[in-house]
């Protein structure tokens, strides 16, 4: 692959290992420092069948978007951020989900609070039982009414267990509640705070590239061995089983607060920037503080994962997602995507992968990000 786009002096090493991890596939890495781009580069063919980029496949460019999946999160999390305060017209991590959303007090969830919530410690990592179609795992209205009658799997706030997609689905009733309209659409406003930031939710994307799997994909990788615990993933993840849903419109104008948003990696790279600059940040920087200070870590109770949250976002943590830097925040995605800040460098930075790769097996955005790292 011929790596395009550009870097700023002393940032050459950078596009060396994009060159590197790149070849043979297709996706982008951005920088941005303040209102400066350091990095943009791109390059491959957004794959245009089934099997991979054939002679019709769309350059990757620089105004290329893509599914986020997770990376979705961090734009869900920014928003909550942006409307922390008192209730009730604030989203207060410390009141109970049932403040804000009444009906979610049933099956003895009335002390759940916000904070637990944000934080993947509340309890209710599925749906169950599952509804009947796999589409239906992207209407958060739908999961969020089913997830106010469920019971939590262990006492909230004693456990910590990634919410694959109920996060979505009760971080989007949570926001519809305080606001009074469509989650999607606050979100998207939110995160256009940022001059140059535009992330499609409510709004129709443009066609996103397309998004394959590598031979092989699975997920949950730290997990060994544990057939109930591999069912419970199963069930979390029931949605990416089917790997030509993420390249159809069922997923990627569902809007779903958990894994639906689409964007290019300048406009991720330009968001998390502003984040790490409380001169150009859409959050207060109090707010900020909060939800990105260390609300709960430890081994993933399903899948054995090393984990560390704030307050929606992920944060620095012993196996190096966000790279060498000590002090970070952002969210990754699905096979590779890594979106996220150093916030101590004022950095925002967005890897956004054409291909799904298994993280065990997965180096591209390590190897970015000590590549840039080496370059500060």
């Amino acid at each position: 692959m011929i790596a395009r786009g550009s870097t700023a002096p002393g940032f050459g090493a950078v596009a060396d290992a994009f060159a590197d991890v790149m070849a043979g596939s297709a996706g982008a890495f951005s920088v941005v420092r303040g209102g400066d781009t350091l990095v943009e580069l791109y390059g491959g063919r957004a794959p245009s069948g089934p099997t991979g980029a054939g002679p019709d496949g769309r350059s990757w460019d620089a105004d290329t978007v893509a599914v986020l999946f997770s990376g979705t999160k961090g734009l869900a999390a920014t928003a909550c951020a942006a409307l922390a305060g008192p209730a009730p017209h604030g989203l207060d991590p410390d009141e109970p989900v049932a403040r804000y959303w009444p009906e979610f007090a049933a099956a003895g969830k009335e002390s759940v609070t916000v904070g637990q919530v944000l934080s993947h410690t509340a309890g209710l990592p599925s749906v169950d039982p599952a509804p009947a179609a796999i589409a239906s795992d992207l209407d958060d209205r739908a999961g969020a009414a089913a997830l106010a009658q469920q019971g939590p799997l262990w006492k909230p706030g004693t456990r910590t267990a990634y919410h694959a997609l109920t996060y979505g689905h009760l971080v989007a009733e949570l926001l519809r509640r305080v606001t009074g309209r469509d989650p999607r659409a606050v979100v998207e406003e939110v995160v256009a705070r940022v001059p140059g930031v535009r992330v499609f939710l409510r709004t129709p994307p443009p066609a996103p590239a397309r998004i394959l799997r590598c031979p092989g994909y699975r997920l949950s990788t730290f997990l060994d061995g544990d057939p109930d615990r591999r069912a419970a993933v199963d069930r979390m993840y029931r949605a990416l089983s089917d790997p030509e849903l993420v390249n159809t419109p069922a997923w990627y104008r569902s809007g779903a607060l958990a894994g639906a948003g689409v964007a290019g990696a300048t406009s991720m790279a330009r968001l998390y920037a502003a984040l790490a600059d409380p001169a150009r940040s859409p959050v207060p920087a109090a707010a900020l503080a909060r939800a990105t200070t260390t609300h709960a870590e430890g081994v993933d109770a399903i899948n054995d994962r090393p984990l560390r949250y704030g307050l929606g976002f992920e944060l620095a943590d012993p196996i190096g997602t966000y790279g060498p830097e000590p002090v970070a925040f952002g969210h990754s995605g699905a096979g590779g995507g890594r979106h996220g800040a150093w916030p101590e460098r004022r950095i925002g930075f967005s890897f956004l992968p054409g291909e799904l790769r298994t993280e065990d097996a997965d180096d591209r955005a390590s190897t970015l990000l000590t590549a840039l790292h080496t370059c500060l």
